[in-house]
């Protein structure tokens, strides 16, 4: 019988194959699936100048000792010969099983290729090697005479491109591979190259050798915590050490990859040897599996180097002994009898003589010998640690850890204490967070999403916080941590993904197809959902269910109300989600989203419908549902969430074929999405929706639509052009909507021209406009277009009516329509509409001369605005709330507010505010002696204002000006008049009667004073 992976001959009986370490039952061909693994690509240098002169057999034997070689090397340390190139091959580790030392592996498979290539005694036959960790598809691709695991994807090429640019007998590794590997393997960085193919320089390690340092250093060099809770496990463990029965003298420790295993053990360890005891330690490595007596030979090693003291331990053996113990370390053996052995004999004489050397150590000093991850133990050791595990010696306690499949029978003979280690709790994960971020109070919510995101599984804690560090999303140092950013998705580093791969790959086939419906399905589901969609029997699903429960991939949370299953955490999830191929994807979606669609429930559920019929690419569904998500969005003011669906539904109404009434809904549906993108502050890309819509409709001949999507971009260039622009558009519109005749269309463009108006300082037409609104939308035929409703339009109507009637000086008027205004926000409650009254009713308590209650006013709108995303109102109420703050005399909060009013004015492109909070800003600036800074910022927007029309607003900068500037000679005095007689010319011309009154009275003051 040969090994599936390395094709070494087994001997019968065998579980596990010497060479490579691979279980020994033959494997069905493996699934297509997505995987994270480490590719190798190497070949020959110059292969074509060594044999061009020969002939095709000479060739061959030239170059089929170095393929050897490579096949032998790859082979060795777990790898997969993927696709052989004539002089060269392309390998891959991590699959098809799983394992989450694929880069380390891949490394020193590269280092034993380039050795023995290089000891073939052929000075010609140079090879160089590349490699690279990323995400494939590995599928099997049969061919007439033979059957060929094949991976695809771009990780591939990089690897390729590496190999190609590598020197003779070099290893040139990826970033990703560097990152994974850093510690097992030591790495010479050579900066950034440029590589074919690829648009930016990458950076390039070339592998220089393997390290000596143990797997346990290298993790604790990564460490960013320090140890927390596990004192249950810890004092189980004390109490055996002390315990005076030699038949209970073993532990076990078994846990999944990163639940801490190692620092548990660790940490009790140091603890005894405070207290005296000998440590003796061995670990079992992945890259040894395959060599005879590694792990037995690290505990050699260790007793010698720990038990110099007590060297009579080893002196008192037998010659056989010594030489079995020379043998192990690999020491010239002098003894012929030891020659004469049979391997029986041998191998127990090497196991006799390692337990006399234990019994003699303990006699004298307590010890502890520690074997770690004896998953990976080697056969030949295995014998050895039996024996000593089985060891009846006072005053010896033996340590071990596994993974849980990876533990050997002879433990459960040995008598050992079985402790299963699990995720920390909760409290504990936030100590442990407390210790890497640090005490701040603004990382709680962090702490609380890692805590979700992780199941407080510790190497998933640290590694999810150093990717987050790494990112540059959090900033500092380790335990004194800032965000620098917003976190958005906390991801799955690639130092987990095979760690949780690895996991996946111990359940059956069955087992996992069940898991991935539950991926696809989202954190949560119920057992009718997903036995619905699975279609298994209620036997084998109920099977499947129990293992999954068993093993903590699928945990049953509430067994009476339908069985609520949930992933321990996302990471698990999207693990098993990101492992389906794109095709196995799409039909699972489809069954999940035929079984939602027949079952009834989920109509009210349009966003999860969406979701799934988007992954399914079933594209009619997806526009659908998406439009219908988007609606719903909008009836709770979510007007980002909106937004979102409505570009899922656009995308998939684009994926259709080609038909007049597809395009009749493509610009129907970009002139209802048109709320969603304002009210969200992406004016720029509303802009873009409803010049596309124009277009759309433009080529289908539909002068309703097309009118309507003017309309769209005419409310867009209210905020993203200058007002000559908007109001040439605006007027355009309400002409053409008044020929078409659609009332609800000419209420829309009769506001959106009102606020043109408003914004250009045309005050007394902006109150006509809206005016006529106003009346049209409070008659019973009241209509408003898609994406709104009538109520909401002229509560919007309202609103501009009174700040326009205030800016005039109409204060009766104006607090008239702000009540109507705060009226139907009190009749629906939505937030939009409650933010937009609460702009009103500040902006009037400004102009009442009640900066107090504006205040109050603001505060609650913008809190509310920012509560649900209502960008584009943030601005403007964070603009007034600043203004009232300085006129409250409360500078320090007014430069503040209005220097995130500016930002925030900026970044949505609402250019009126961003004038009108310079004006504000440059007031406050001048209030705390900054002259000149605010005579240069106010003196700009002046400038702006009069080039690009805001004429109401240049009237404001001039006043500012005229009160900012100081009069101290002729001169200045008489530029001071020359800026009031300008403000009041402009404010004269545009009815702006408290802007008027107050520049008349300034003038008439200083006229007074030079008297």
């Amino acid at each position: 019988m040969h090994c599936f992976a390395c094709q070494s001959t087994i001997e019968e009986g065998d579980s596990w194959c010497s060479k490579c370490g691979a279980a020994t039952q033959q494997r069905p061909d493996p699934d297509s699936e997505r995987r994270f693994v480490t590719i190798l690509r190497a070949d020959v240098v110059d292969s074509t100048g060594l044999v061009a002169e020969l002939e095709p057999e000479e060739a061959v034997s030239r170059l089929e000792p170095a393929l050897a070689a490579m096949r032998a090397a790859v082979r060795q340390f777990g790898g997969i010969v993927s696709k052989e190139l004539g002089d060269g091959l392309a390998a891959v580790f991590g699959a098809p099983i799983a394992d989450d030392n694929h880069a380390p592996l891949a490394c020193h498979a590269a280092i034993e290729l380039v050795r023995r290539v290089a000891g073939l005694g052929d000075p010609g036959l140079q090879v160089r090697v590349g490699l690279h960790s990323g995400r494939v598809v590995a599928y099997m691709v049969a061919s007439e005479y033979s059957k060929v695991y094949e991976i695809g994807g771009a990780a591939q090429h990089l690897a390729a491109r590496l190999e190609a640019v590598a020197e003779p007998n070099q290893i040139y590794a990826s970033e990703a591979c560097q990152n994974l590997a850093e510690g097992n393997v030591q790495f010479e960085y050579l900066g950034r190259k440029q590589l074919k193919g690829f648009s930016e320089p990458l950076p390039i390690y070339r592998v220089a050798g393997a390290t000596d340092v143990s797997s346990w250093r290298v993790r604790r060099a990564r460490s960013v915590a320090r140890f927390v809770n596990r004192l249950k496990e810890t004092a189980r463990l004390r109490q055996l050490a002390h315990d005076t029965d030699p038949d209970r003298q073993t532990a076990l420790l078994i846990g999944d990859p990163g639940i801490g295993k190692s620092r548990l053990v660790h940490e009790f360890v140091d603890q005894l040897t405070r207290e005296g005891w000998l440590p003796i330690h061995a670990e079992c490595s992945p890259n040894l599996q395959g060599a005879p007596f590694s792990t037995l030979k690290a505990l050699l090693l260790s007793i010698l180097e720990g038990a110099a003291a007590d060297a009579d331990g080893l002196t008192n053996l037998t010659a056989i002994h010594r030489s079995a113990i020379d043998a192990v370390l690999d020491r010239p053996i002098s003894d012929p009898e030891w020659g004469e052995l049979e391997p029986h004999a041998r191998g127990r004489a090497i196991s006799e003589a390692c337990c006399a050397i234990v019994e003699g150590l303990v006699v004298r000093r307590r010890a502890v010998i520690l074997i770690e991850d004896l998953h990976w133990i080697d056969r030949a050791s295995e014998t050895v640690m039996a024996a000593l595990a089985s060891l009846k010696a006072p005053g010896l306690l033996v340590l071990l850890t596994s993974r849980p499949n990876g533990i050997p029978d002879w433990v459960a003979r040995s008598n050992a204490e079985i402790t299963a280690l699990r995720s920390l709790d909760e409290d504990a994960g936030r100590e442990m967070l407390d210790d890497i971020l640090g005490s701040s109070a603004d990382m709680a919510d962090l702490k609380n999403r890692v805590v979700l995101h992780t199941a407080s599984v510790p190497l998933f804690i640290e590694e999810v916080c150093r990717n987050l560090k790494d990112s540059g999303i959090l900033r500092g140092h380790w335990g004194e941590l800032a965000l620098a950013r917003p976190v958005g998705d906390l991801g799955i580093p690639s130092s987990i993904q095979g760690v949780i791969a690895t996991r996946l790959d111990r359940i059956s086939k069955e087992e996992r197809a069940l898991l991935q419906i539950a991926a696809a399905l989202g954190p949560s589901s119920t057992e009718s959902l997903l036995r619905e969609v699975s279609g298994l029997p209620q036997e084998a699903f109920q099977r499947c269910l129990t293992a999954l429960d068993r093993v903590e991939f699928l945990v049953r949370i509430d067994v009476e109300q339908d069985g609520l299953l949930e992933f321990p955490h996302e990471m698990v999830r999207q693990v098993t989600y990101d492992s389906m191929v794109e095709k196995l994807r799409e039909s699972v979606h489809a069954r999940i989203l035929a079984t939602l669609e027949s079952s009834g429930r989920w109509h009210d559920e349009p966003n999860r419908l969406c979701d799934h019929a988007t992954r399914a690419k079933d594209w009619p569904q997806a526009f659908t549902y998406g439009r219908a998500a988007a609606r719903r969005s909008l009836t709770r003011s979510a007007f980002a969430g909106a937004a979102s669906y409505f570009e899922t539904a656009m995308t998939a109404l684009d994926k259709m074929p080609f038909s007049t009434l597809r395009e009749a809904d493509a610009v129907d549906l970009r002139i209802e999405a048109r709320v969603a993108f304002m009210w969200s502050g992406k004016v720029a890309e509303s802009f873009d929706l409803g010049r596309e819509a124009e277009r759309r409709a433009d080529a289908i001949g539909d002068i309703g639509r097309k009118v309507a999507a003017m309309t769209v971009r005419s409310g867009t260039q209210n905020f993203y052009s200058t007002p000559v622009e908007a109001i040439a558009t605006g007027e355009k519109v309400v002409r053409l909507a008044g020929q078409w005749g659609n009332s609800g269309w000419l209420n829309l463009a009769q506001y959106t021209l009102g606020q043109a108006y408003f914004i250009a300082g045309r005050f007394r037409e902006a109150e006509q406009m809206l005016g006529q609104a106003c009346v049209q939308l409070s008659g019973p035929d009241a209509s408003a277009p898609p994406g709104t409703t009538p109520r909401t339009l002229l509560l919007l109507c309202c609103m501009m009516k009174s700040v326009t009637h205030t800016t005039l000086g109409e204060i009766d008027t104006g607090i008239e329509f702000h009540q109507r205004a705060a009226a139907i926000a009190d009749e629906s409650n939505r937030p939009f509409d409650r933010v937009a009254a609460g702009y009103s009713g500040g902006f009037l308590m400004l102009g009442q001369g009640n900066p107090g209650g504006a205040a109050d006013i603001l505060e609650e709108a913008f809190a509310l605005g920012q509560k649900y995303g209502i960008r584009l109102f943030l601005p403007v109420v964070e603009c007034h709330l600043g203004i009232a703050y300085l006129e409250q005399g409360r500078l320090d909060e007014a430069r503040l507010t209005l220097a995130g009013a500016h930002e925030e004015a900026r970044s949505v492109g609402y250019t009126s505010i961003v004038l009108r909070t310079s004006i504000a800003e440059a007031v406050a600036l001048s209030r705390v002696g900054d002259v000149q800074a605010a005579l240069n910022m106010v003196r700009e927007v002046r400038n702006t204002a009069r080039q690009q029309g805001f004429s109401g607003l240049e009237a404001e900068a001039l006043f500012s000006e005229a009160t900012i500037s100081p009069a101290t000679n002729e001169n200045e005095r008489n530029l001071v008049l020359h800026q009031l007689r300008t403000a009041i010319a402009i404010a004269s011309d545009s009815g702006a009667k408290p802007l008027l009154q107050r520049a008349e009275a300034l003038l008439n003051g200083m006229l007074a004073d030079s008297r």
